[in-house]
């Protein structure tokens, strides 16, 4: 089977993972409490107006989930000795789960990735085939050289920089999905 990962959100409440743009008409408090992580660096400001393409659909009206297992991240980061929480939760979510949704794979490939400001290129994104999917098997070197040369900077690092995401438009059910913790070695 293969899986899909997601951060455990705070106050989550209910068995459904939703886009951030649906949160607003829920919940304006929580809604922003989550948009803020958007005003945290300055390339980030841009992704609110970013359209997924294939999606037709802005960044926020899809739900994102990394295509690796976290623990590639958290073990290349604990060798950069960074100052990390151990106890980080992602749901490990079933792929099926997504199949009533329209999906997209962000291959997040660095060749083609022009920064958060520029639209995300078509080379970039494939209509996901949920019977085809397979999960990615190790960070891309891409990824592991931008965490050394963030770390030089002494720059907070993005986690998931380089690494292939899944893009589902609609709500995903969390529902009988594991709850595993990063630090924890998965081989």
């Amino acid at each position: 089977m293969n899986f899909v990962y997601h951060l455990v959100p705070e106050n989550m409440s209910g068995h459904h993972l939703i886009p951030l743009n649906w949160m607003k008409a829920l919940d304006e408090n929580l809604y922003a409490k989550y948009i803020s992580k958007y005003d945290d660096h300055p390339e980030r400001e841009f992704l609110m107006d970013r359209k997924v393409p294939c999606l037709d659909c802005l960044w926020n009206d899809v739900v994102h989930f990394s295509a690796l297992h976290p623990h590639h991240v958290y073990r290349e980061l604990k060798k950069l000795d960074l100052n990390l929480k151990d106890d980080l939760k992602f749901y490990k979510i079933p792929i099926e789960h997504l199949k009533d949704n329209k999906n997209v794979l962000y291959r997040f490939d660095k060749k083609y990735y022009k920064g958060a400001e520029a639209p995300i290129a078509m080379e970039n994104v494939e209509v996901l085939d949920i019977g085809a999917y397979r999960e990615a098997e190790a960070l891309p070197m891409e990824t592991l050289e931008y965490f050394v040369e963030e770390c030089k900077k002494g720059n907070r690092v993005a986690m998931f920089k380089f690494v292939p995401h899944v893009l589902s438009r609609g709500k995903v059910s969390v529902e009988g999905a594991e709850i595993i913790n990063w630090s924890d070695s998965f081989e």
